[in-house]
Order: structure tokens, then sequence, then C-alpha cells
């Protein structure tokens, strides 16, 4: 047999006396007020409903004849035109009751009063029902349209499939490439609610003030084949799948591109955009999409734009301005009246854009080619425009005149090769990019994330030295420094670069000198909270890949070019001294020195101030300004075209685009 313990809580004595309440002194009891009639009504109101719709339906019968009757009675005996007995005017006030309840209202003998309340009943049985089910029908219906689940009819229109943070970005970018096309349309499909993702996006289509364009928003997981194929994407001008912000992003993509297929078919295949946050699923991310189809690599390309503005220090701005439509963007036209014309003519023949390269029959780009490289038939012009509009080509390429710094010094002749870039300038001048390229080629690297080997290895290539630090360095302005967001697994990677350029700012106030500083930031929201001095780049990766699908969707043939725009090895965006193209102090317009720029191997696409962070892309041409060594030059060109004392810098990593 079990014996049950049997514990004891020994007594515990307060180290301190505890004070004990006195019992409460009896009195009078409270007396609460009574239930107003109010209160009482309403009371006996609710448990009258939640009886049941039998008895509601008695009570209403029972009220409306409360109401009705009296009324009607005394209706009856007021009017002097009313019979004379009480049994007509018993008749009169039946008749007036049932004509005001729709319950027939006919007199005689009893069994003619029963059949026509009877019928009146069912009439009223059958109005009701009828319209109930079309008042339920609508109801439906347009909870249905509240819920996206409509079909859409549309052609040609832009098909955004997925919802990220880069969607809002996406869906402005590609409503301002519609604003000049009538009757165009951008069609959203996500899996979420459709009036959250109307009420986000209302911002931007405000933003962007473009009335003509129809923003649709329909709910669906774009992986589902039957939602898919309400949004009509066989009929779309094109497709562009984001990866959700999940972890499980880049399998979504792949799914969506499988549902694509089974939707639209090999036989009719669209132009398709789509993106895979991991370099390793780019390969089956391609295979899912099939033959034509455009898959961006966001962590590649994040860590190619990395790569370049740490070479190119102040590149941030001038990329964002190149990949929106705000400004001038690239645009590729075929005007067969040029064929046979070389690039320099065509550079030169230019009135209101600026010629980048070609494109070949075949697909193929070419940037920044030879002088001599002439137009063949089929090829396309890759220009630098404010819009879709053909640019103005002229016959005969005019001729510009400069104005020399002084009187001394001989004018520069446009023919002959441009005068020596000056001397690096006194140090107690601001670094120029001369300067720059001649420090120590060393970058301190802080913070780690998956794109870190990647960002080592193409630094590496051209000919740079990382090192990774744990603890803050001390500014010094012969090396640079590339902040990268926190750890992959964290909640807000941003938060680690928000601190460390916080400590950043304060440590070169400290000492009173500045670095130049590449910041790395995941969420385009907290580019205003960042402490960024004038030598810090901000670069938001996904933001940039959100543009650049954008850019691609609409221009298939730009995929490869932006390829080798982002490629730090090959034809590049790069910034350079207005001095190394034209003497310092030169009065001349934009258009003398896209002719020097040329006979150096570069295509020049704009400026930038010295007095002003701004880039000015494709800039008017006419209309002369004095040139000096802090004006920057924005050209393309390859290294060693631009720095030959350097070394030819290795190839760089497989391309992004196919």
């Amino acid at each position: 047999m079990r014996k049950e313990l049997e514990y004891r809580v020994p007594p515990q004595r307060p180290s301190h006396p505890v004070a004990v309440p006195a019992p409460p002194t009896p009195g009078p009891p409270r007396h609460r007020p009574a239930p107003s009639l109010r209160d009482r009504t309403r009371y006996w109101v609710d448990r009258t409903v939640v009886k049941g719709m039998t008895t509601v339906a008695g009570w209403l019968a029972l009220v409306c004849l409360a109401v009705v009757a009296p009324a009607s009675a005394l209706l009856v005996w007021t009017d002097s035109r009313s019979p004379d007995t009480v049994q007509g005017k018993m008749a009169t006030v039946w008749r007036t009751v049932g004509q005001t309840l729709r319950l027939g209202g006919e007199v005689g003998p009893p069994l003619r009063i029963v059949l026509s309340v009877l019928l009146a009943l069912v009439s009223l049985l059958y109005v009701s029902t009828l319209v109930g089910l079309v008042t339920t029908a609508i109801t439906d219906r347009l909870s249905e349209l509240q819920r996206g689940q409509s079909t859409v009819v549309e052609r040609g229109h832009s098909l955004v499939l997925g919802w990220s943070e880069q969607t809002p970005t996406l869906v402005a970018e590609l409503l301002a490439a519609h604003a000049q096309r009538r009757n165009s349309a951008v069609v959203v499909l996500a899996d979420r609610d459709k009036l959250d993702m109307e009420r986000e996006l209302r911002a931007v289509v405000t933003a962007a003030g473009v009335r003509r364009v129809r923003l649709l928003c329909r709910r669906g997981r774009p992986a589902d084949p039957a939602a898919l194929a309400r949004v009509s994407p066989a009929a779309a001008g094109a497709v562009v799948v984001l990866p959700p912000d999940t972890p499980e992003a880049d399998t979504q993509v792949v799914k969506t591109l499988l549902a694509l297929r089974a939707v639209v078919g090999d036989v009719r295949p669209v132009r398709v955009v789509a993106a895979v946050r991991q370099t390793r699923h780019v390969a089956t991310a391609r295979l899912a999409a099939g033959p034509g189809a455009v898959v961006l690599d966001v962590d590649g390309i994040a860590a190619r734009i990395l790569v370049q503005c740490v070479l190119e220090p102040g590149l941030s701005r001038v990329l964002e301005d190149l990949l929106d439509f705000a400004g001038a963007e690239l645009h590729v036209h075929r005007v067969p009246g040029l064929c046979g014309r070389t690039f320099a003519e065509l550079r030169a023949a230019c009135a209101d854009a600026c010629v980048v390269g070609l494109v070949r029959p075949d697909g193929s780009p070419l940037l920044n080619p030879p002088p001599r490289t002439v137009l063949g038939p089929g090829d396309a012009v890759i220009v630098l425009a404010e819009d879709e509009t053909p640019p103005t080509w002229h016959e005969t390429p005019p001729t510009w005149n400069a104005t020399p710094p002084t009187q001394d010094e001989t004018p520069p002749t446009w023919n002959a090769p441009p005068a020596p870039p000056l001397p690096p300038p006194s140090p107690a001048k601001a670094p120029t990019a001369a300067d720059i390229r001649a420090a120590p080629r060393r970058v301190l690297v802080l913070g780690w994330n998956r794109r870190g080997p990647e960002i080592v290895d193409g630094l590496a290539r051209n000919g740079w030295e990382t090192v990774r630090e744990e603890s803050l360095p001390a500014p010094d302005p012969a090396h640079r420094v590339l902040v990268l967001g926190g750890p992959d697994d964290h909640p807000d990677p941003d938060e680690y670069t928000l601190v460390t350029l916080l400590r950043l700012r304060a440590a070169e106030h400290e000492a009173g000198r500045r670095t130049l500083t590449v910041a790395e930031l995941t969420d385009a929201h907290h580019r205003p909270l960042a402490p960024a001095g004038p030598h810090t780049d901000l670069v938001v990766g996904g933001w940039l890949v959100g543009l650049l699908m954008a850019q691609v969707s609409q221009t298939a043939e730009l995929a490869a070019a932006f390829d080798e725009l982002f490629s730090p090895a090959g034809n590049a965006v790069r910034l350079r001294p207005a001095t190394d193209y034209v003497p310092e102090g030169t009065e001349a317009p934009f258009a003398m020195l896209i002719e020097a720029a040329g006979r150096q191997g570069a295509t020049a696409l704009g400026y930038r101030p010295g007095d002003s962070r701004v880039p000015l892309l494709n800039p008017p041409k006419t209309g002369a300004r004095r040139w000096s060594c802090e004006d920057t030059l924005i050209v393309v060109a390859t290294a060693e075209t631009l720095q030959p004392h350097e070394g030819p810098a290795r190839p760089a990593h497989t391309p992004i685009l196919p």
C-alpha cells in the first residue's frame, strides 16, 4: 500500500512588520440605481433578436400593425368622405391597412379576405426572395472585385508577379515608362489583400503623376496557374517576377516561372524578366523561365555595383539616374537612313542624345566601339535620351568653337590630340580623381554577409587589396572603407550599417579627416536616416535591381548592355576630371567634350559640376561653360583606356544577364 507523503510549509516570519488592514466598518447597504427604461428596452430587444428569425418577424408584424392600424383608423374617422356606418368605416380601415402593408385589403366574406391575405403573403415572399437573391449576387460580385478575383482583359500591359519591398519602386518606373503610351496598363498579382496593395501603391501613382495609365491589382498566388490565367499573361507586353521577402524567395520565383510556362506555353513566349536573391539559384531559374527570359542575380548585381562604387567614388548617384525613367535613360533605335555611317559620325550627328553604342542583328551589344566602326544593315543604335522619341540626326555634323583659357595660351585645336591634363593640385586643394587613383589601393571592409566573398574577389580582380576590420579603424584618406550590411539572418541588416556610419562620422569629426566610404543598404526607406557625408556613397542594391528590371522589361536588348556596364573590367561607367580632356579654364560646349573624349577612346554621357553632387546626364550639347578641375565627366570606357598605368584588369565574373 502506497503512503502519501504529507508536506507542510513552515510558517514564514516577515523581516519587517506588515500592516494588516482593518476590517471594513459595517454600514447600511449601498443602493444601486435601477436600470433606466432605455437600458431595459435595449436588453429586451437583444434577447428577442437572439431567439431567431421567426420571433423577429412576428414582433415586426405586431409593431407594424400597432402603428399602421391606429393611424389608418384615425385617417378614416377624420375623413368626411368615409362611410357613415361603423361597418363601412372598419372595412375602409382594413383596406387602408392592407394597402399599406401589401396584404391585399379585400373586403367581403371571410374566405375572400383570407385568400387575399394569403396571395399577398406569397407575393411578398416571392418579391423578398428575388430581391434577396439579386442583392446577394451583387454583394458577392462586389466582394469578388474587392478581393481582386476578377479577370483582367488587357493587351500589351506590364504584369508584375509577386510582392516585395521593390514592388512600389518597380511599379513607379513602369508607370513612368507607360506614360507616353495610349491605352496602357500595369497589373500586379500578389498574394496580398487587394485594398492593402492599392493603398500602398496609391502614393506611388500620386508621386508619378501619371493619369493615363491604369493600375490594376489582383489577389492570388503567382505560382497558381488558375490565378495566373486571370491576369492574361499571354497578352502581356512584359512579365516581371519579383522574389518575395521570405526565406524561400528563390523557390517561389522558380515555381512562378514554371506556372507561367504552363499557362503561356512555349509557342508564343512573352518577355520575362525575373530576379533571384542568391547566385546559386540563377541556373535553376533560367531553366524554369525558358529560352529568351532574363534572370537577374540580385546578390551578384549588388556585389558588382559595390565594387564599381569603390573603384569610382560618387558613382552610385550616376547609376541611379541612369536606371530610372525620371531623366535620361538608354533607348534602342533602328534608323535605316544611318546605315554606312561610322560610330564617330553618329556620335557627332546626334543633336539631342548621346550615342553610347550599337546593337548587332544577333542582339549582342557593342558599347563604346572604335570610332571607325560602321553601322551595318540590321544594326541598332543605343542612345541616352529623355524618352522613347527618336533623336534628331544632322546630315552634316556641326562645327564647334572653343574659347581658350587666357590670351597667352594657344586656343585648343580640336583636330589635334587634346592638351594633356593639368598636374595634380597642391595639397591644400581638395583631392581630385588623379590623386585618388595614385593613392594606395586598399579597402577596409566593415561587416560581412553572403555577398562579401564575391565583393572581395571582384576587388582583387581589379588589383585592390581588401582587409576585414572587426573594429572601427582610424580615418585615413589613403584608404577606402566599405560597410556591408549585417548578418544575413538579422531581421534588420541595415541596423549595423547605420550604426557604423554614425561612428565613422563621429571619428572623422574628431580626427578632422575624411575617408571615402561606400555603404550598403537593403531598404531604400533607411536612406534618409543614414548619416552620410559628401564622401559617402549609399548603395541600395535591391532598389537598383528593381530599376534595372523595369528598364530590361521595356527594352530586352538592354539586358546585355547593362551586363557590360556593370562589369568593372569592361566598358563601364566611369568618372574622370574634365581636365583630362580639355585644359582647365576652357570655355566650350558639352559637344566638344564628347569629341575630345572620343579621341581618347571614351564615350561621354554627361558631367557633374564641381559645386554639385547631382550628375547631369545627356545635357544640352550647345551652350558653352567654363570647365575646371573640379568638374567631373561621366564616360563609358574601359579600365585599360583610362588607367593604363594600373595594368589590365582580370576577367570579370560570369555574366549576370544572359
